[in-house]
């Protein structure tokens, strides 16, 4: 008689994605979680003979995929959704998001935006997310209390906010926030300055001489609008990514966001510098800043992620919708329709963000000893069938209302689209409550 070893866990489904190796689908198989870790991946079949759950989970008709990583967001910015729609960057920025931040931005309204945007990104499948805001004492606070992973960005910008006053208290600040989440469990830290026309070139010198002290990945808009390049030649006479490299920043911690403006010498360039480029396709063409060359980067050699953005610019953190518009906008950019394919995309948005956080031994994919950060998607319903290829629906075909399960390190998170832990009610009324007053401020 054979004894069956107890676990915690165990996630029966149709399909599962492990994205390692790549190509890989593995057709009703089960993924064992003890505490927080994958600790087997086998048929069904073995896996009941071979462990005793606490919890299983039968997912007769779903794909299991590794919870989706956005390698670009302002989270906080949920409650911006939809505030200046149809304008153009610069006037996005200066006319409408900078005024609307000056009257409301602080401590509740991060907490608030924050919570919304976990909300969202459960029940879209998204698992860990790139934070790139103010008040990151706060947004960290709020990701450990709903057990959401998150690398947590330290801003930096040339002028004062609610957030710092200084240079030196921007650093001050960002310092201290990293030395209070040394060690904690889901959460991380990256120097975020904003931009190259916001950030001077002294305190990027102190960025890149903490980062490699700290060894912290840097989170930065680049290349993101032909204007920067333009501003960036009449002021520095060279173009924003020279600038960096000229610094020493243009290396294998550089999270290199947007990416618009590339000639091949600098894509070339990135590829052997080790930087990780995040695509954020959506909001760049909402705000008409450009087309990121995403097959070419990746075909580069380069790490490519998948972002969403803020919700002030996309509209939305769905990295589904942001997945086939990478995979559909990438084909016409390369004029190959076999450019981004469904494989490739939905590998950018798990292990290509991933490694951009410097996260890719723990998460991105389903191997054993990672961490459970797993997403299911029922594939079901009528509008996903009939289902010739599991990835290319999911891709193509599928959407954010069809996931219906997700664990963080193997806790639950949603159940049958549910959210555990989080009073629905109450994170409505707070983001209506924000509506009425950025509304009349």
């Amino acid at each position: 008689m054979t004894t069956s070893t107890p676990v915690d866990l165990q996630i029966e489904a149709r399909w599962v994605i492990p994205i390692e190796p790549q190509g890989t689908v593995l057709e009703s198989h089960a993924v064992v979680v003890d505490a927080d870790r994958i600790v087997a991946i086998l048929p069904i079949a073995e896996a009941r003979q071979q462990f005793e759950p606490r919890e299983r989970a039968e997912l007769g008709e779903h794909a299991l995929i590794p919870g989706l990583v956005n390698g670009h967001t302002h989270n906080p910015m949920t409650l911006m959704r939809g505030l200046a729609d149809d304008v153009p960057f610069m006037v996005w920025l200066k006319d409408h998001v900078w005024p609307a931040e000056a009257r409301v931005m602080g401590p509740e309204f991060v907490r608030d935006g924050v919570e919304l945007a976990i909300a969202e990104m459960i029940r879209g499948g998204t698992t860990c997310c790139n934070e790139n805001y103010f008040f990151p004492d706060v947004q960290a606070a709020t990701y450990a209390k709903f057990g959401f992973r998150s690398l947590i960005g330290l801003p930096v910008i040339e002028f004062p906010t609610a957030w710092a006053q200084s240079r030196d208290e921007y650093f001050d600040k960002a310092l201290a926030v990293h030395d209070e989440l040394r060690g904690k469990a889901l959460l991380g830290t990256a120097f975020a300055p904003h931009a190259p026309y916001t950030v001077s070139n002294e305190s990027f010198e102190r960025i890149h001489l903490l980062s490699d002290q700290l060894d912290l990945p840097v989170h930065l808009h680049l290349h993101e609008t032909a204007d920067e390049i333009n501003v960036s030649l009449r002021d520095f006479g060279m173009r924003p990514l020279a600038r960096l490299k000229q610094i020493g920043l243009v290396n294998e911690r550089l999270i290199a966001v947007h990416m618009t403006q590339l000639t091949e010498a600098e894509i070339n360039d990135c590829a052997a510098s080790g930087v990780s480029i995040v695509h954020n396709v959506e909001s760049n063409m909402k705000l008409l800043s450009g087309f990121c060359p995403a097959e070419a980067i990746r075909r580069a050699g380069i790490n490519l992620a998948i972002g969403t953005d803020g919700c002030a610019s996309n509209n939305d953190l769905d990295l589904f919708g942001e997945m086939r518009s990478a995979a559909l906008v990438g084909k016409l950019i390369a004029d190959d329709a076999a450019a981004m394919s469904a494989e490739n995309v939905l590998r950018a948005a798990t292990m290509g963000s991933a490694r951009a956080l410097g996260w890719q031994d723990q998460i991105g994919s389903i191997q054993v000893g990672k961490q459970a950060d797993l997403a299911a998607v029922n594939l079901g319903t009528i509008e996903s069938q009939p289902i010739y290829n599991v990835v290319s629906q999911l891709i193509y075909a599928a959407g954010r209302h069809q996931v219906s399960d997700v664990w963080i390190a193997g806790q639950r998170k949603l159940r049958d689209r549910e959210l555990i832990g989080m009073d629905k009610v109450e994170i409505l009324t707070k983001a209506r409550r924000w509506r009425d007053r950025i509304a009349t401020a």
